[in-house]
């Protein structure tokens, strides 16, 4: 069963007004849209998924509810140009919910789970040609080894590139528990104790697929520019590489210009239009109840002027 994490307190620093246009950027199973939609029952919701499968789950789920929104099916650094065609360029709020979905990955042929066999897949946009296949079959050992160290920040990339290299030169290869045997052959045997020994890997091969950090970059520059005054970003990351994204990218338009600080008075006009106002992991009881939420973090910033 998904759950989704930190549900409430994504929602509640949103500061939902009723009648407000609000954004869920990350649609899946509908958690945040469909508590979003309980509240704000004169406004309007625009949510966004690539994925068909949650779009039909959440199509029904949405529509008990109420009638007041539309799910685009597009990747979320469309999102300035899809709300555009709606005559949408202001918003009072957006969620951004950064983790796989637990349907996605129990779903095994859609190739993101390392404890699974299923052909190399990992596309988030199952209309999109390019694959895990693609990456782990076509490139070289060095874009390989790139990958591994800045997306999964892996520590035996280089390694695990030359034996998957290595695998290739004997046959293809189709799924996904034969890159697992290929890691973990790869790495010495104290690696494969702790969390699973392909998770990094994985990760790596994932971001690569669906371009997730540029694509996350673009969107939040969409969202921070559309804001209203008074309106709220929450965005829950689950691993460093986003987190240092919407934390950098925050910490840019919230804080006075470097050259400006030590002034003993900063003029009005370059204070800054935005302000940190929360930035939170979950708590105990959640990460008892739910294990995928023990890598999340919460970060949400509002617009404090024009």
């Amino acid at each position: 069963m998904h759950k989704t994490v930190l549900l409430n307190e994504a929602i509640d620093n949103l500061n939902l007004k009723e009648d407000g246009i609000y954004v869920d950027a990350t649609l899946g199973f509908g958690g945040h849209s469909g508590l979003i939609l309980k509240r704000v029952k004169r406004g309007f919701l625009f949510a966004f998924d690539q994925d068909q499968m949650a779009i039909d789950y959440s199509s029904k789920k949405l529509a008990e509810l109420g009638n007041n929104f539309e799910i685009i099916k597009s990747n979320f650094a469309n999102l300035e140009e899809e709300l555009q065609k709606r005559d949408i360029t202001r918003i009072d709020g957006i969620v951004f919910d950064l983790g796989v979905s637990s349907p996605q990955l129990d779903v095994a042929g859609r190739g993101f789970s390392y404890h699974q066999d299923a052909h190399l897949d990992m596309r988030m946009d199952t209309s999109k040609s390019f694959s895990a296949y693609n990456v782990v079959n076509e490139y070289s050992s060095e874009e390989l080894e790139r990958i591994f160290k800045n997306y999964g920040e892996e520590k035996y990339a280089r390694q695990i590139a030359k034996a998957i290299i290595k695998k290739r030169e004997e046959k293809k290869i189709e799924t996904t528990l034969e890159l697992v045997d290929i890691i973990k052959s790869s790495i010495p045997p104290k690696a494969c104790a702790g969390s699973h020994p392909a998770r990094k890997v994985f990760q790596a091969i994932r971001i690569e697929v669906n371009n997730e950090l540029e694509v996350l970059k673009i969107a939040l520059e969409s969202a921070i520019k559309m804001l209203k005054v008074g309106g709220r970003i929450s965005v829950i990351t689950f691993h460093s590489l986003e987190d240092r994204i919407v934390k950098e990218m925050f910490k840019k338009y919230s804080e006075v210009d470097s050259n400006l600080s030590k002034l003993p008075f900063v003029p009005e006009e370059y204070k800054p239009k935005y302000k940190i106002v929360a930035n939170m992991t979950p708590s105990k009881e959640e990460i008892e109840e739910n294990n995928r939420a023990r890598s999340s973090r919460l970060r949400v910033i509002e617009r404090t002027k024009e």
